[in-house]
């Protein structure tokens, strides 16, 4: 019985109109994300490997190593996907481009500052 009353009186509250306890008052989402320090191009080690690991046998050209943004890689993905004439996306902090394009890739990513070297095999 106590419960079924409790129910009741727990239905006419709307779930916003609830008070959570938060320990700094406001909700500060921004200040709690991860900063990316955002290195300069020079400075960046990136590895670019051919890989077919969980893709159904199709080849993808993966580069690793950035410290940047998103919208930075956002912007560089577009460029190599232009100059490599295929798709490509990105994950987490990775750029993938369909396609075998390792050495393209390589020459691309030194004349625009990076330092990059091919991975594995």
């Amino acid at each position: 019985m106590a419960a079924a009353n409790r129910k009741s009186s727990d239905t006419n509250k709307s779930s916003e109109d609830r008070v959570i306890y938060r320990e700094f008052g406001n909700d500060n989402s921004a200040a709690l994300e991860r900063a990316v320090p955002e290195l300069p191009l020079s400075q960046q080690n990136l590895r670019v490997q051919a890989s077919r690991k969980g893709r159904k046998g199709k080849t993808v050209t993966v580069i690793t190593g950035f410290q940047a943004k998103p919208e930075t890689l956002a912007a560089l993905l577009k460029q190599l996907k232009t100059q490599c004439g295929t798709g490509g996306t990105v994950k987490e902090n990775e750029i993938e481009i369909q396609g075998d394009h390792k050495q393209k890739l390589v020459q691309i990513l030194t004349q625009l500052g990076y330092k990059a070297k091919i991975s594995g095999g």
